[in-house]
């Protein structure tokens, strides 16, 4: 029995490690996911101006901002933020930002949960809200992954600091 245990622990500790380097494709995955779908709205924003303009005036009601102030600043938030989580630069703080904003998002439109906010929040409303939610929470609590330019910076910036000459043909880790 001792000598299956023991199989099943190194089995298990290999199918661990292999799926661990999957992470950064996972990030990368989440990062682009949510960048799309931010990218997108800006890109419908700034098509139409008119129409994001009644949107913010008429049926968006966003805190502290006049319509016209909040349409302006969303479009071009949509247009630019999604570019830094993409890219994985400054992916935590891109990822915060855009935690926020999403909220924002939800609670000035309140067609997004006719059920009402707190119900919408357990139930279906704002579904695509909530999964952008968690997919921005895993960049905020795990980085922007190895495949990101934080990871290049950082390693650019370990190097400088110890005196070492980056090797671009070395791995990053």
């Amino acid at each position: 029995m001792n000598h299956w245990m023991t199989v099943v622990d190194v089995r298990y500790k290999q199918l661990a490690t292999a799926f661990s380097t999957l992470e950064s494709l996972v990030l990368v995955l989440f990062r682009v996911w949510v960048a799309l779908a931010f990218w997108r709205a800006g890109i419908v924003k700034f098509s139409d101006p008119a129409g994001t303009s009644y949107l913010f005036n008429n049926e968006y009601h966003v805190p502290l901002l006049s319509g016209t102030a909040a349409a302006f600043l969303g479009t071009w938030i949509e247009l630019i933020a999604p570019w830094f989580l993409l890219l994985g630069l400054g992916g935590r703080l891109t990822a915060a930002f855009l935690f926020i904003y999403n909220i924002i998002a939800v609670v000035s439109y309140p067609e997004l949960w006719p059920h009402g906010f707190w119900a919408g929040l357990i139930g279906s409303d704002f579904s695509d809200h909530k999964v952008w939610a968690m997919l921005l929470l895993a960049v905020i609590a795990w980085g922007s992954g190895t495949l990101s330019i934080d990871r290049l910076i950082a390693r650019i910036w370990s190097n400088a600091v110890s005196g070492r000459v980056l090797d671009p043909m070395k791995s990053v880790h």
